[in-house]
């Protein structure tokens, strides 16, 4: 697809530089010297880069995903990854991360006109990157290079190669973005391109090392130690002069997947931790009980079912409709969430201001499910649901089965480590149907860029389909297209809303239910602490009570 003519979605980036490397990477402030501090395995959780009492003590927070994901800011969708790098590097405008409003960081202002085809922006004096060099616009010029490069296919290419036509240096600290047609939407998507410097990400083999964990950057932390599985730790950069000043001079981050040692580690008289997310609803009560603060975001944060449209009959509308009509998605909601969700109206989530009820809503209706199996002619079906492990989303897995089994089809449940299920889409194995978890406001609120990266003709997940080849598929795509490029809000509104009707309707990944991320933390410790609605934690803004 030429991007002369209609957006890119994000493409299918190799797994090797997705979700997958598991190797350690000791970075600490250069390449290629902080090489030699590599680590082949899990590290004790006590290596926090140091002591330190008062105000100079570590804060130690817990993260409720894997920290083994890429670390590549131009691929990676890690939870934890994402958010360490929010920490770790600066776009040429970063955004608030719950209002998602842009605001200069690496540029020193705003473009003047948002709605012109040409923006220009001049970096902040003094920026350096974590190793002393001065951040250039040629480190801007060569991100944007690689991440609009039609052969690198990485995730972030389809965020800007439909609307950005190019980078270009002006002088040593002015770059100007050259847009195909006007869009203020890109405003906000400048977060996710994340300046790396050329000097470090150029050499050969480099790529491949920020997968791992190598990360050099410019913003008010830096990465001192990564071990894979077990924990990364940051201190505070001393020659950051930007507008997000740290505040802790070292922070400790421990990834702790499993939900009773992650509660474990936060509540108690020895918690270890000030902080951490992921918190499962049964705990709310107890931990705010111990003194905790505990509060949820409610956003795009879901639990969707993905069914393989090569493997007979799930190639048949009927039937995939059928497996979400039988879902009680109320008693999901009820017994799973403890109350903390909604049931899906649409594929956006209902605080979305682009929300509008889809036509086709998927309420529980047993009987309607059993009339379009009897009508695609499919009787006694077996699924084998292969899910993630994510805590809340196993949780929710008991009444998918009972739900299914209630309508005649036997349910096999198989939930596995997230990079083992994804390991399998990649390989291009066969399966069935997926439940997974999945949460887009990560890369933003834009419902246009929401939507990009779950649909679109080389897009990650329709790989994982099979369905981008389908004809609706296709209307479907140029449907999208067509409102990304639409001037008018209130018309590309409309057009939005319409073609998520046909997601709607097709229910080739859709969500189940869209339910709150709670975050736990301790406000004797802790102040300006905000919960987001997306995995991960930002502590850009906090500091010690």
């Amino acid at each position: 697809m030429r991007d002369d003519v209609t957006p890119d979605p994000p493409a299918v980036p190799r797994r090797r530089t997705f979700l997958r490397y598991t190797g350690a990477l000791g970075a600490a402030a250069v390449v290629p010297p902080v090489l030699a501090g590599c680590s082949g395995g899990p590290q004790s959780t006590n290596d926090t880069g140091g002591g330190g009492s008062g105000r100079d003590r570590t804060l130690t927070a817990v993260i409720g995903y894997g920290n083994d994901g890429s670390w590549d800011p131009t691929q990676t969708a890690s939870a934890f990854a994402m958010a360490a790098n929010n920490h770790v590097y600066e776009g040429l405008l970063d955004t608030d991360p719950i209002t998602r409003v842009p605001y200069p960081a690496l540029a020193t202002g705003m473009p003047a006109d948002a709605g012109a085809t040409t923006w220009r922006f001049t970096l902040r004096p003094g920026a350096a990157f974590h190793d002393g060099k001065p951040v250039t616009a040629d480190d801007v010029v060569f991100v944007f290079d690689r991440i609009l490069d039609p052969k690198t296919q990485t995730l972030a290419r389809g965020f800007f190669a439909g609307w950005l036509g190019g980078v270009r240096k002006a002088d040593s600290r002015t770059v100007e973005l050259l847009l195909k047609f006007p869009f203020p939407d890109g405003l906000s998507r400048l977060t996710l391109a994340k300046i790396m410097p050329q000097h470090v990400f150029a050499r050969p083999g480099a790529w491949d090392e920020a997968v791992k964990g190598l990360a050099v950057g410019s913003g008010p932390y830096r990465q001192t130690a990564h071990h894979p599985k077990s924990n990364t730790t940051f201190e505070a950069f001393a020659g950051y002069n930007g507008p997000r000043r740290p505040s802790f001079r070292r922070m400790n981050w421990l990834t702790i997947v499993d939900a009773a040692a992650r509660v474990a580690k936060i509540s108690g008289a020895g918690a270890g931790a000030q902080i951490a997310d992921n918190i499962p609803y049964a705990t709310v009560a107890r931990l705010e009980q111990g003194g905790l603060k505990v509060a949820g975001g409610a956003g795009m944060n879901n639990l969707f079912l993905m069914f393989n449209t090569r493997h007979k009959p799930f190639d048949d509308v009927r039937v995939r409709q059928a497996l979400h009509y039988a879902i009680d998605s109320e008693k999901m909601v009820r017994v799973a969430l403890k109350g903390h969700g909604r049931p899906a109206s649409s594929f956006l989530d209902e605080g979305n201001p682009a929300h509008r009820r889809a036509r086709t809503v998927y309420d529980h209706d047993p009987g309607k499910a059993k009339a379009l199996l009897k009508a695609a002619g499919v009787g006694n079906l077996k699924v084998s649901l292969l899910a993630v492990n994510v805590s809340w989303v196993v949780d929710c897995l008991p009444t998918i089965k009972s739900s299914w089994d209630a309508v005649g089809v036997e349910t096999t449940l198989a939930p596995q480590e997230t990079t083992a299920v994804f390991t399998k889409m990649d390989q291009r194995q066969d399966y069935q149907v997926v439940a997974a978890a999945s949460n887009p406001n990560q890369f933003g609120l834009d419902p246009d860029l929401i939507m990009h990266y779950n649909y679109g003709p080389q897009n990650l997940w329709m790989g994982y389909t099979r369905w981008a080849g389908d004809p609706v598929a296709q209307r479907l795509f140029r449907d999208m297209d067509r409102a990304t490029r639409e001037p008018d809000p209130a018309r590309k509104k409309a057009m939005i809303q319409d073609y998520i009707d046909v997601v709607a309707e097709q229910a080739v990944l859709y969500p189940v239910v869209h339910n709150e991320l709670m975050t736990a933390w301790d406000p004797r410790e802790l102040s300006g602490i905000r919960a987001q609605p997306y995995p991960g934690i930002n502590l850009l803004q906090a500091g010690w009570a």
